[in-house]
């Protein structure tokens, strides 16, 4: 059997300083068999000359307009040709063995539809930002790890609830079935709405600790964009794709959770960040009826049972 072909779609819109780092790190990976779209949404600096100057392998899809990372990403995917499709964060530098060891687990865990790597810190390189995705009971996301020491003290759980979106691996047969991220959250949390519905389909997540990433933090978002995007589709996610009987279980702790974020917004409120994330979260409630009936689309495997699907919640008061 030959080996895939895995397709790396970066987004990207004005980041030139990033792009050196990130591909010289991809041309030195052991597995060869690599294709390299940079998606970029409209930048306006060198990235486009200095790419097709200093990385001709690198194919370049103009798409003109900034679409955010989940358009971005998107519109690569229409264009890959690989079995394995891994949207990557711009700023970022993989270690040589990266791709290899994604390949690898995938041919192990045929159940598996995606590979979450390990992601340290760019200047901190012994600190995790995330040994994957968890998600909380209380309806908020969680980096495994995350500003811990990495110490392995992840390394041997293999099932994971998912990847984080900077550095994930999809095959390219699962995003076929359930589709590719929801453009409306533009950014942030649209790779935890894909994770549920690769969950919902009967899809596994694996966790690949020998496929390292070192990420520089909000070095192309953060801040007020990151607050905004966060506040508000964290809502819109939860509407969309939590299993019904998961929110009348937890929806105290829930409703909680949000109503917490919105008062120290609140009490924070001279501070631009945190207009950003009580606005976004006034945006997301706005939107409710209408990210409801999206539920309707999501489909739910008869192999996943509540049980298991009450398995992937992380109980944050532990």
């Amino acid at each position: 059997m030959s080996e895939p072909l895995l397709t790396i779609i970066i987004p990207h819109y004005n980041g030139a300083h990033h792009l050196p780092i990130c591909f010289n790190a991809l041309r030195r990976q052991t597995y060869p068999h690599l294709e390299i779209i940079l998606a970029d949404n409209g930048s306006t600096d060198e990235s486009l000359p200095l790419t097709r100057r200093e990385f001709p392998e690198v194919k370049i899809l103009e798409i003109g307009q900034n679409l955010g990372f989940a358009g971005a990403v998107n519109r690569g995917v229409a264009q890959a040709a690989g079995q394995i499709i891994v949207p990557l964060n711009n700023d970022t530098e993989v270690a040589p063995g990266w791709a290899e060891a994604i390949v690898e687990a995938l041919a192990a865990h045929p159940e598996a539809g995606m590979v979450a790597s390990k992601i340290l810190l760019f200047d901190q390189r012994r600190k995790l930002h995330s040994a994957g995705d968890a998600f909380g009971a209380n309806g908020i996301p969680i980096n495994r790890g995350v500003w811990q020491e990495d110490h392995g003290q992840f390394d041997q759980d293999t099932y994971i609830f998912g990847g984080c979106g900077g550095a994930v691996a999809y095959r390219r047969a699962m995003l076929d079935e359930i589709g590719l991220f929801d453009e409306e959250l533009f950014m942030y949390l649209e790779d935890v709405d894909l994770n549920w519905r690769a969950q919902l389909a009967g899809y596994r997540v694996v966790f690949a600790p020998q496929a390292v990433v070192y990420h520089h933090l909000s070095a192309t978002g953060g801040g007020v964009i990151a607050s905004y995007y966060t506040g508000r589709n964290t809502i819109l996610v939860l509407a969309k794709v939590l299993p019904g009987f998961l929110f009348r279980r937890y929806w105290p702790s829930i409703v909680q959770a949000q109503l917490k974020i919105a008062f120290e917004a609140a009490r924070a409120w001279r501070g631009e960040a945190a207009r950003a994330r009580l606005k976004g979260q006034l945006a997301g409630v706005w939107a409710l009826p209408r990210w409801l009936a999206k539920r309707a689309a999501v489909k739910r495997s008869p192999r996943v049972s509540n049980t298991y699907l009450e398995s992937l919640l992380t109980d944050v008061n532990s």
